[in-house]
């Protein structure tokens, strides 16, 4: 109280010292001062003086929805830990009720209601008995599953009533911008009708999961665990978005909350409705972001377009002439780029149309056709080593160790002899160079190089020889490139892009 009184007399004399240097009276001042302070405490213009007229006319419409789930448990105590093949059967099984619980809205009046699949998807061995929908008066209704798709995170239930149900529709959620006032209501903690406001934090922000619907609408409105599944409303009342996610430290709301935009869900929830398995373009390659590594190792600017990593045999775009190290910037006319993936552009495209697709190969910009096939599941490459190769072609011996110190990527490497090729486990027809040792505080040894990998091109152009690997990053350098993307392969597995930073020079 003393800060107040201290403030409120420090605005007093200051109006006093005002009139003394005005002439105006110090009382008009201080209403003056008390008019702006009214209207500083009223709402904005534009802003929502009360969000009670429009939680009236929707809150009906929103649900509770909970499963009942029966899961296998097993009785050895040591089931999971390497102790439990000790016990075998021995105690056999019993089964356990589980729950879970979500939120859901009603889309028609005959009783068709919307969620996230993960609300009632059966976790681990359980097996779902039940799913109940609980309207906000508390009358429960057994609803039945119509339709559900994983890799969209929607789910379709119908439940049956004596009269209409009320219910609300989507929205154009493609108008939606930044700082757009929204509300969330749904079941956080199981408490029932909770209703958030907030505003739009960011439109389609993408994770990073790589999913093909990794392109949500961002809110700081209250959601936690609950909350799944339920809608998030503009000021006319209509979903644009369905509540999916959090990011949080702690496991509650700390202002991160994600959406599914209604653009996406309303044509999947439409099929599900129908009793349709929704169906997604495909391309039938592996993808990775254009990061910082790989973009120098190119020479184009980060962050636009995607790297091609594989194209499976047969697929859409292998038809097309896509290739590996290609970089797709656009396909049916669309810029790909963080907020809008290529794969969420091609899952998103009818499967059977034909589409332009702009590329750049070897920094040379092209246009090509190709037919999006449908609901196949991409190859997927992430360039990255999880295990020592297994060869035993020769010991990391001090003098590579030393050359690998010397050279500008890190590494020393000799040439692939049909012997070599055996013993590394990649075929005796395969041209490259070995590694034969890797400085430890290089580049390469970050990225995963290891002895034992073999090089098979740079920068797209063909290695044979270590002379070759010498010349093409000898190129790359005088061309001003600050790193060089190798092609690599380690045993069996299929060939990955690796980019590596080039050392300065001495």
């Amino acid at each position: 109280m003393r800060y107040v009184y201290g403030v409120t007399s420090a605005l007093l004399i200051g109006g006093s010292a005002l009139a003394l240097a005005t002439g105006h009276p110090a009382g008009a001042q201080v209403a003056q001062n008390e008019e702006s302070a009214m209207r500083a405490a009223m709402p904005p213009a534009g802003a929502p003086a009360t969000f009670a007229d429009l939680t009236e006319q929707l809150q009906p419409a929103v649900v509770n929805i909970s499963t009942r789930q029966r899961v296998r448990v097993s009785n050895n105590p040591f089931a999971g830990t390497p102790f439990g093949s000790l016990f075998g059967d021995r105690g056999g099984s019993t089964t356990r009720e589980a729950q879970s619980l979500g939120s859901g809205f009603i889309v028609t009046a005959d009783g068709y209601v919307v969620t996230n699949n993960h609300v009632v998807a059966a976790e681990g061995n359980a097996v779902v008995e039940s799913i109940t929908v609980t309207m906000p008066d508390g009358t429960e209704y057994e609803a039945e599953l119509v339709g559900r798709d994983e890799p969209s995170d929607l789910a379709v239930l119908k439940i049956e009533g004596s009269k209409p149900f009320p219910f609300v529709k989507f929205g154009d959620s493609t108008k939606t911008r930044v700082g757009d006032w929204v509300i969330a209501i749904g079941n956080p903690f199981g408490l029932g009708g909770t209703v958030t406001s907030g505003i739009i934090s960011a439109v389609y922000r993408n994770t990073g999961s790589g999913s093909a619907y990794d392109r949500y609408l961002q809110t700081d409105a209250s959601i936690n665990r609950g909350n799944s599944g339920g809608p998030m409303f503009d000021l006319n009342g209509n979903v644009i978005g369905i509540n999916n996610a959090i990011i949080s430290p702690t496991g509650g709301s700390v202002g991160i909350g994600f959406a599914i935009p209604a653009e996406v869900a309303a044509p999947i929830v439409e099929q599900l409705k129908q009793g349709k398995t929704p169906e997604r373009g495909f391309l039938g390659v592996g993808i990775r972001p254009l990061e910082e590594d790989l973009a120098l190792s190119l020479g184009l600017p980060k962050n636009r377009g995607e790297f091609i990593e594989q194209v499976l045999p047969d697929g859409a775009a292998a038809k097309a002439g896509i290739k590996a190290g290609d970089v797709i910037v656009k396909i049916g006319g669309k810029e790909v780029t963080p907020d809008q993936t290529l794969s969420f552009i091609v899952a998103n495209t009818e499967p059977g149309t034909t589409v332009p697709i702009e590329l750049i190969r070897d920094g040379k910009r092209m246009t090509l056709s190709v037919k999006v096939g449908k609901n196949e599941e991409s190859a997927g490459s992430t360039g990255n080593f999880s295990q020592q190769p297994q060869d035993d072609f020769s010991d990391q011996d001090q003098q590579s160790s030393e050359q690998a110190t010397r050279d500008s990527l890190g590494i020393a490497v000799v040439e692939l002899t049909p012997q070599i090729a055996r013993q590394v486990g990649v075929s005796s027809s395969l041209e490259g160079v070995v590694i034969s040792a890797v400085d430890p505080s290089s580049d390469a040894a970050r990225k995963g190089l290891r002895r034992g990998f073999v090089i098979t091109e740079v920068s797209r152009s063909p290695v044979k020889s270590p002379d070759d690997l010498d010349r093409l990053i000898a190129e790359a350098r005088a061309s001003g490139r600050e790193a060089v993307l190798l092609r690599v392969k380690q045993g069996s597995r299929d060939p990955v892009f690796v980019p590596v930073r080039l050392r300065e020079d001495d």
